[in-house]
């Protein structure tokens, strides 16, 4: 009903705001685009604490399923300079009876525990890119972006007798590349990368050494639905790894270790 919703407002807002936002007199270009679908997670392992358990979220957390899939991006172009902000919800959570035990920090949460599991990871993004090439509507951009991971991972029992949560907030720095290709005056294609490793406090956003990785790549096929809304059918992967001992954690010894990869297939409409 949301989705139905929001893409009846994006036709309306096609037809009587457009023209004025972007009207061709002004130096500025306003582009505002939603994404809908859904998310499949490929591998998902975590650890808390160094004799916890490697936890297998695939296959014994409930998440070898579909679930849903939301992206809302703003952005201003001037010129061949262009801004934009992210909003990417990355929430899972599952419902799941244990196999075998698992142990997350110091809490043991036994064999046949009915347990709520809680992966929160939505994060925020501004990003700068420039236009290096240009041929027509065809181009290549470069640039940099700054996200904003916020973690809320949490494991319950369903008796409420076991819990324990990690949470996080911090700045996470990415190199970013975009290009598009149109195939004619109504359609193209395109492509969406932002990605990073590093292994050093000062790149990550940590106060203490961890090794990490960010993956954000997505291909799309689009077309032009009018000369103000685009559609397309989107493929995106997101994924990433982090690893390493935190000084500020409320946990044992601190350490944790992460790795995700998912695929993801939506529909989107970019206002412009």
């Amino acid at each position: 009903m949301r989705f139905k919703l929001i893409v009846a407002l994006l036709l309306v807002s096609t037809f009587s705001f457009a023209g004025i936002l972007n009207d061709p007199a002004n130096r500025y270009r306003l582009d505002l685009t939603y994404e809908s679908g859904f998310t499949g997670v490929l591998f998902h392992k975590i650890q808390f604490g160094q004799s916890g358990t490697d936890f297998d979220y695939v296959r014994d957390g409930g998440q070898g399923v579909l679930f849903p899939f939301e992206r809302f991006t703003a952005g201003i172009t001037i010129g061949k300079h262009t801004v934009s902000l992210l909003y990417q919800p990355l929430t899972v959570q599952t419902k799941v009876k244990l196999n075998s035990a698992l142990v997350v920090d110091d809490v043991t949460f036994p064999a046949g525990t009915g347990m709520i599991l809680n992966y929160g990871f939505p994060f925020y993004r501004i990003s700068y890119t420039y236009e290096i090439l240009r041929k027509a509507k065809s181009y290549l951009a470069l640039g940099l972006s700054l996200q904003i991971r916020n973690a809320d991972i949490y494991f319950e029992s369903l008796d409420g007798t076991r819990f324990t949560a990690n949470k996080n907030v911090g700045p996470v720095p990415v190199i970013k590349i975009k290009g598009a290709l149109w195939l004619n005056n109504k359609a193209y294609i395109a492509t969406d990368i932002d990605g990073f490793y590093a292994s050093s406090r000062f790149f990550n956003g940590a106060n203490f050494d961890f090794e990490g990785s960010v993956l954000d790549a997505s291909l799309r096929a689009g077309l032009m639905m009018t000369e103000y809304l685009e559609t397309y059918l989107n493929v995106r992967f997101i994924g990433g790894t982090a690893k390493g001992v935190s000084q500020n954690s409320d946990t044992p010894d601190g350490f944790s270790n992460n790795r995700l990869a998912t695929i993801n297939v939506s529909i989107g409409f970019e206002l412009k």
